[in-house]
């Protein structure tokens, strides 16, 4: 009897990601304690199914890419409230969007014609930057995480300075605000990293394919 990859662990994770992501967007306009335990838990079992399905040996395909585009669509949908609660600095957060999703998509697009099991396996011939951003997990989950809190500091910001936390009294998340700063600018270059490497080898590629008398254009509209 087939497997039901579909009800994979890994994968049933990701499909409470995507429930939870898509409450902490009802929420956003109005409730952001409620919006961002939502968007925080979600993106919290972004690493839970990862360990999941490596100590299930349930690593596939779809998940892979259901956990990338939760990732990329969460942090557009928080982009596109920031543009409206923060309408002059739209333009930085449209920037920011379109580079994260094409960057991403390059990338992802990339490996994939190299028949690469991964997005995050890339090899010694690579950009040493992005090899030892996917080899170093402390780095990657780090970044990934700091850029998620600047922007998440960022919305809570929009309603308050700060809420009351029980023994500790008012915390400030200006503070939060400033530290993850820096991250999401290293993010931002992560990104750009991304987007020539991987145009970089789709120019290899098309070199590759012309040399041997392909053209490419049969992708072409």
């Amino acid at each position: 009897m087939a497997e039901n990859i579909f009800l994979f662990v890994p994968n049933i994770i990701g499909y409470v990601r995507i429930l939870l992501a898509l409450l902490s967007f009802w929420l956003m306009p109005h409730s952001p304690v409620g919006a961002i335990t939502c968007y925080g838990i979600s993106t919290l079992l972004d690493s839970v199914d990862g360990h999941a399905a490596r100590m299930l040996d349930q690593c596939t395909r779809l998940g892979a890419m259901m956990d990338m585009l939760t990732d990329r669509c969460s942090t557009f949908c928080l982009m596109f409230t920031l543009c409206i609660f923060y309408p002059s600095y739209a333009f930085l957060f449209q920037v920011s969007s379109a580079l994260d999703i094409s960057s991403h998509w390059l990338h992802l697009h990339s490996v994939t014609l190299q028949g690469a099991g991964s997005h995050k396996l890339i090899d010694q011939g690579g950009n040493c930057i992005l090899r030892y951003y996917y080899s170093n997990k402390a780095i990657l989950f780090l970044m990934c995480v700091g850029n998620e809190l600047f922007y998440m500091s960022l919305y809570v910001l929009y309603f308050t300075e700060g809420w009351m936390v029980p023994v500790v009294g008012r915390v400030s998340l200006r503070p939060l605000f400033w530290a993850s700063l820096p991250v999401a600018v290293a993010k931002s270059v992560v990104n750009v990293v991304h987007l020539v490497s991987a145009a970089r080898t789709l120019v290899a590629i098309d070199r590759g394919e012309r040399a041997r008398g392909g053209g490419g254009c049969e992708g072409k509209g």
